[in-house]
């Protein structure tokens, strides 16, 4: 039986290289049938920026969605939509 520490890990580690990024910060864990919800959040390159082609130190912050089995195997995971901030 794994535990919540253990799908911690998984997802840090799994998101590390998939992103190729140091840090990630999970931010939500939760305990499903058959796995877990987790949320992480990624500080990564700006991609606006990069694809402009102009280097820079700016990061976007994004949000990512993980989906582990029971077994910590990665069954999905995505990158949640911005939502703009609105003003009056």
């Amino acid at each position: 039986m794994t535990d919540i520490r253990q799908a911690r890990e998984t997802v840090v580690g799994f998101l590390k290289e998939a992103l190729n990024v140091d840090e990630v910060t999970v931010i939500r864990i939760t305990k499903v049938d058959g796995g877990w919800d987790t949320q992480a959040e990624v500080y990564e390159e700006s991609s606006f920026l990069k694809s402009l082609g102009l280097p820079t130190r700016v990061q976007d912050r994004n949000i990512y969605t993980v989906r582990l089995s029971d077994n910590l195997d990665v069954e999905s995971y995505e990158r949640q939509q911005e939502h703009p901030v609105m003003s009056e």
